[in-house]
């Protein structure tokens, strides 16, 4: 028997652990600039000086007047897993400081040459600790410095030439910086910032202490635009507290800014986007997107914040809870927002005889030269809950050919604008409409016989009544797999296998390219019969259409790489089940296939959450949005609520 040789295990070396750390912290300069500065943060500074050359490739020093560190700890500082901000599980669990891993530090010198100055109030000195990558040794002397602390990162990564080698160019290491600081800066208010790149000052954030010149720094940092367009958000519940800005959907295509901060911290979390983006959808137009700068305020014992390295995500206890509050907020503000407008047209409905094309189109398109009272005439029809207004114009100017502009409204706003050349095509047609013709509604408005002027249509507006398609809110989850949802369409209960069905359906489609292999971090070795290999040859190129990349070697598949939907399967019990299916249909087609691996995909016994469902249905939204215009039965069954309550009335 061949006798089996095991390599032993020893203990890492404190410099390749502590490199191994680094990939996980620095992924790039501006991952050092946010460790640092969020250390000066913390350590209560009010002034902050950053300064980099040659995108912070060559240097990063970051100089703050915070609380400093003493000369008996400076040299514990660069050690790994050294943290004051946290000492027992109980601070663990309730976290209000920016850092706590203790790995920043110890982290960039092993990947640079670092240089720690500080000084702290009681000492009449400050003291420069020096540690280098390589052998990580620690010198400490005296320096003249102030009361803060100052940290010089030289050349990194200069002794990781691969890592080195990955770093994009001086001008976009930079702008990743640039948008470090410009968050941090909406972060604290209440600090000063300034910003030096290669010796030249390019941002200076002033500090200020009063939300009345809250505004000034969102101006410096979003522009003027954001401002103009934004609706203030102001709502608290127990101890949930939101505030921030929102742009106002209903003056046109925003910025492109969102920012969102939970407890100070910045964040990117799925859960408040989908919450935010779930409240604009009965407010925005297609191309539109929310734009906000938001600020949550929570409990810090029911946030974790330690479930990313550098810091950047975050998981809440309670996520229905968080959701739904977030929701309730902006919805709130938006929908204030839409009752201003909808009053707007309601007062100038008193003095124009065409209010909503008279204040809508005089947003969008100026002033209409051939808009006079004695000179147009407007056709009103209800059809299929949809109000049409056609505004007829008689200047001599117009020909039927000149383009016709459709405003679709909802509720007051602005929700479309298409513009169409064939205007008297479709004007025969609207007219020749059956209800039209119920109506009597003359092809031409009755005019003075003396009058020879053309008529023309000019503009067309459609006021549409239903709201954006949405599934809706998850309320809870029953029966382990279904969400009750409260939806535009009713109270109703949503198979959350059937909709994981549909998504999965959606990403199995393929392109004309056919779907994209994924390669896998192992492949997966498959031993197969002889039926199962022909099989396999007489359908490769459908597999390969989905995104399989497979080869036979001595009757056995390997798998090296699946589209991104199959990457979590089990793919050594999948693939066998797979070919014994297509052994009785060699000549399946693409269609069939793809609903095969999407119903050996789902797992019908899965127990879901409230955030799980939530997830699972912004997505479904996002890509199969014809879905939610009408769902089958198998998906979504409304709940009559009228046969409940009359039971449940007395006369």
């Amino acid at each position: 028997m061949a006798e089996v040789i095991m390599s032993s295990i020893q203990i890492l070396s404190p410099q390749l652990a502590n490199q191994i750390a680094a990939g996980e912290v620095v992924e790039r300069p501006s991952s050092v600039v946010k460790e640092l500065v969020e250390n000066s943060l913390d350590a209560g500074a009010s002034r902050i000086d950053i300064e980099i050359e040659r995108g912070g490739t060559k240097l990063i020093r970051i100089h703050d007047n915070g609380s400093g560190i003493a000369k008996e700890y400076l040299t514990l500082a660069l050690e790994r897993h050294a943290t004051s901000k946290i000492a027992t599980l109980e601070d663990l669990a309730a976290i209000m400081s920016m850092g706590f891993r203790g790995e920043a530090l110890t982290s960039i010198s092993s990947v640079s040459r670092l240089i720690l100055t500080s000084r702290v109030k009681t000492q009449t000195e400050a003291w420069q600790a020096y540690a280098e990558g390589r052998e990580m040794n620690i010198t400490l002397k005296p320096a003249a410095h102030p009361i803060g602390t100052t940290v010089e990162v030289i050349d990194l990564f200069y002794n990781m030439p691969a890592r080195r080698k990955f770093l994009r160019t001086e001008k976009t290491e930079f702008s990743h910086i640039n948008e470090v600081i410009r968050r941090i800066a909406l972060a604290r208010f209440d600090v000063a910032i300034n910003f030096h790149h290669n010796g030249k000052l390019v941002r200076q954030y002033r500090a200020i202490n009063s939300e009345e010149q809250y505004e000034r720094r969102l101006a410096a940092i979003c522009g003027n635009t954001f401002i103009k367009n934004v609706l203030k958000l102001c709502w608290q519940h127990g101890d949930l507290a939101i505030k921030g800005w929102i742009t106002n959907p209903y003056l046109g295509k925003a910025a492109e800014i969102q920012y969102c901060y939970v407890n100070d911290r910045m964040i990117r979390d799925r859960l408040i986007n989908h919450a935010i983006r779930q409240a604009y959808a009965d407010h925005m137009q297609e191309e539109q997107q929310a734009a906000y700068v938001l600020y949550l305020k929570i409990d810090p014992r029911q946030v974790d914040v330690n479930v990313h390295p550098a810091k950047q995500e975050i998981r809440f206890h309670q996520a229905r809870l968080v959701h739904d509050f977030i929701y309730q907020g902006v919805n709130m503000v938006l929908s204030q927002q839409n009752q201003k407008q909808f009053n707007q047209v309601e007062i100038s409905s008193k003095h124009k005889k065409n209010p909503v094309l008279g204040l809508q189109n005089r947003l969008s398109a100026g002033k209409n030269f051939f808009a006079s009272d004695d000179s147009k005439q407007h056709l009103v029809i209800e059809e299929q809950k949809a109000q049409v207004i056609i505004e007829l114009s008689t200047s001599s100017q117009i020909t039927p050919s000149e383009t016709a502009s459709f405003y679709c409204y909802d509720n007051g706003k602005l929700v479309k604008k298409i513009d169409n050349k064939k205007t008297a095509d479709l004007y025969q047609q609207f007219m020749q409409n059956e209800l039209c013709k119920q109506e009597k509604i003359p092809l031409f408005p009755e005019r003075n016989p003396i009058q020879t002027e053309k008529i023309a249509v000019k503009s067309v507006v459609i006021e549409k009544n239903d709201k954006n398609y949405q599934f809706g809110k998850i309320l809870t989850i029953c029966s382990k797999n279904f969400a009750l949802i409260e939806s535009s369409f009713g109270i109703g209960l949503l198979s959350l296998a059937q909709a994981e069905r549909y998504l999965k359906l959606s990403q199995l489609i393929p392109t004309d390219k056919g779907l994209k292999s994924q390669p896998l971090l192992r492949p997966i070795k498959v031993t197969l019969t002889a039926k199962e290999i022909k099989t396999f040859y007489q359908v490769k190129v459908l597999l390969s259409t989905l995104g399989f990349d497979i080869n036979i070697y001595h009757n056995k598949a390997i798998i090296s790489g699946v589209s991104y939907p199959l990457r979590s399967q089990n793919l050594a019990e999948l693939f066998p089940q797979l070919l014994k299916s297509l052994a009785d249909n060699t000549s399946c087609q693409i269609k069939e296939l793809v609903i095969w691996l999407a119903d050996h995909l789902v797992n019908e016994k899965q127990v879901w959450t409230v955030a799980q469902g939530v997830q699972l249905l912004a997505d479904l939204e996002q890509a199969y949005p014809e879905l939610v215009k009408e769902p089958p039965k198998t998906l979504l069954q409304l709940i009559d609520l009228e046969s409940v309550i009359t039971a449940l009335t007395y006369e």
